[in-house]
């Protein structure tokens, strides 16, 4: 069912994000089976998406966001890119996600008086929203953790959401090269897979770009960038000097996360040649 409106102060109770007693999505799960972008969320990061904060800003710039528009995003996760999408003042702006927890955080987003603020508790592939009722509409590192039908279904949707004109942004994680032996690319989604907890399937740009124009988009802007998610350079960047020696300190105290973490890395830099994030902006015929 869809959830709207106002989430109350209990339910807020214990659930500031970023500190001690935070509820967050998956926290009932110990280190060793919580989903890897819970985890990392669990240490304090707040940047999950595997192009960080600069491919996500480079979207919402693709998106060219105005305070005429009506935005939607999917799978918004705690609300790192809503903030970003609220400070430019668009006229509406809806946050989709089936995780209860992570549709709690966006209450308590800032916001303007000129921006009406909603919250739905939905699949991306099913959102319950009318149809065009959108000039905007994005994702981030989620299309990548479903099956190739869920894709389709979810680019379906935003399409639904869309009226003519209406922008798609989408920044997820690809492979690279684009005639990457398909052998390889099962190695790679399996070790990614097993890594993070999460089924991972990552596409290449090319085949990204075909599923935005099989649904009816026309692709019109593109960025890659690489996918240095653990890097410190990266961590800095994302979450700044303070955020980055505050997720040290929690990785370091917390050995079984620690364990995680530095598998993931791990896996991360053994693919590096082969992985990278990419940023995609399609406009609704």
């Amino acid at each position: 069912m869809t959830e709207e409106g106002t989430v109350t102060d209990a339910q807020l109770s214990g659930q500031q994000r970023g500190r001690p007693g935070e509820q967050l999505p998956g926290a009932g799960l110990d280190a060793t089976r919580m989903p890897g972008h819970w985890l990392l969320a669990r240490l304090g990061k707040r940047v999950l998406r595997p192009g960080g904060a600069e491919l996500t800003r480079w979207m919402l710039d693709a998106l060219r966001i105005t305070p005429a528009d009506q935005v939607v995003e999917l799978a918004a996760g705690l609300g790192a890119t809503a903030r970003l999408t609220l400070a430019r003042g668009p006229a509406g702006y809806v946050g989709v996600d089936r995780d209860s927890a992570a549709v709690a955080t966006l209450a308590t987003l800032p916001r303007t008086a000129a921006t009406r603020v909603r919250w739905h508790t939905a699949d991306a592939a099913h959102t319950g929203l009318p149809d065009a009722s959108a000039s905007v509409v994005y994702g981030e590192a989620m299309l990548t953790m479903q099956p190739e039908p869920a894709k389709r279904r979810i680019v379906a949707e935003a399409h639904r959401l869309l009226g003519p004109s209406g922008r798609y942004g989408i920044h997820e994680l690809c492979l690279i090269p684009d005639d990457m032996d398909q052998v390889l690319a099962e190695e790679v989604a399996a070790a990614l897979s097993q890594a993070i907890h999460v089924g991972a399937r990552p596409l290449t740009v090319s085949q990204w770009r075909g599923l935005l124009t099989g649904a009816g988009f026309t692709v019109t802007a593109q960025s890659i960038t690489p996918m240095h998610l653990l890097e410190p350079r990266r961590l800095i960047a994302d979450e700044g000097l303070a955020g980055a020696l505050g997720i040290i300190a929690q990785t370091l105290r917390d050995a079984p996360s620690r364990r995680r973490v530095l598998h993931m890395r791990k896996v991360f830099r053994r693919y590096r040649a082969h992985l990278a994030a990419v940023g995609l902006v399609a406009v609704r015929a």
